[in-house]
């Protein structure tokens, strides 16, 4: 079932996305480029988010697992629990996208760490990032804007931009072949980005995490794709929510050299050391108009001691482009 405005899945699922290494790019996009980009294809709608607009808050505690504190000094892994201020989102500027459009759903974290510090976790549901550079994003969301006399995407415009972004191709595919979760609590999410684990003594271990639902994953079949409705996640999470916590366990993947750093199209080897790094526990949830969450920048630069970035071209562009997209927002833009 779709809805307006419901586009094909090259959008990524964050707000940035770019080209391979070594292929040419006419210019660098910049974040005041993404966010009016994606206002002239979705539309303003003044004092919401520019990407992943529709969604719903969440609450409830971390407890870091013992197993992380030998590569991480951070105090998410101290194993007392930790406050979190969660929100599941829709990918895209649409604020009524169908909840079974085949884009990304997202997760973002804010961790109340002690000492009034904070470690912001943003996550999507797929194993992979849709680019390598910020200038695809902008490419995709122009590629994307309906033509005024059809109302829907310029095939195309479409077909150019799939030619010409190779690095696309592997989370659109993954979007084609995998249906979306019947419910966020049976999603698993993914850093997708590389990031440094900082020990007691500075030295650094690259990782990536996901989360896994101890509900299990699950994908509508093609026949509920047909009768699910637009709007079934939130409502899905809030009824699971009043049976019991919804929990999902925090896996670190331990990278070695010569593995992809700065790339969150490429992913890595199999057979990677992984370690169970703590427990999410969600204990309730709110639409986003009341929660907690509405506020919240989910920066993913923000982070406490023990974490670090890498130098991931998209990791890095995120942070300035979230404060254009926040600022609009805060002053009712």
């Amino acid at each position: 079932m779709k809805n307006e405005n419901s586009f094909p899945p090259i959008l990524c699922g964050l707000l940035i996305c770019g080209a391979l290494p070594g292929m040419a790019v006419a210019a660098e996009a910049t974040p005041a480029q993404v966010v009016e980009a994606l206002e002239g294809t979705f539309g303003v709608h003044p004092g919401e988010r520019r990407n992943h607009i529709k969604g719903l808050c969440a609450e409830g505690e971390f407890i870091g697992d013992k197993a992380a504190r030998p590569y991480s000094s951070s105090a998410l892994f101290s194993g007392k629990p930790v406050p979190v201020i969660a929100r599941f989102s829709v990918a895209g500027g649409n604020p009524k996208a169908p909840d079974t459009a085949k884009s990304a759903r997202g997760l973002a974290l804010e961790f109340r760490l002690p000492g009034d510090k904070l470690q912001h976790i943003t996550m999507i549901n797929t194993p992979m990032f849709g680019a390598a550079h910020p200038q695809t994003f902008l490419d995709s969301i122009l590629a994307l804007k309906p033509d005024p006399a059809t109302g829907k995407p310029d095939p195309e415009k479409m077909k150019a931009f799939k030619a010409s972004h190779p690095d696309n191709l592997a989370q659109a595919t993954f979007f084609q072949e995998n249906n979306p979760p019947t419910s966020y609590a049976n999603s698993a999410y993914f850093g997708i980005h590389t990031f440094k684990f900082i020990d007691k003594r500075k030295r650094p271990t690259l990782v990536r995490w996901r989360f896994v639902p101890r509900d299990g994953e699950k994908r509508l079949s093609d026949e509920e794709m047909k009768t699910a409705g637009t709007d079934f996640l939130a409502t899905a999470l809030l009824e699971r929510v009043k049976k019991s916590p919804v929990q999902w366990d925090m896996i670190v993947t331990i990278g070695k050299a010569g593995d992809p750093e700065d790339n969150p199209t490429l992913s890595w080897p199999e057979g990677r050391k992984e370690i169970h790094a703590g427990v999410l526990t969600i204990k309730s949830a709110q639409a986003q108009e009341a929660g907690k969450c509405a506020p919240i920048n989910f920066d993913p630069l923000v982070m406490a001691e023990g974490i670090a970035p890498t130098n991931d071209p998209i990791l890095l562009f995120r942070s300035p482009s979230y404060a254009v997209s926040f600022a609009k927002r805060m002053s009712g833009k």
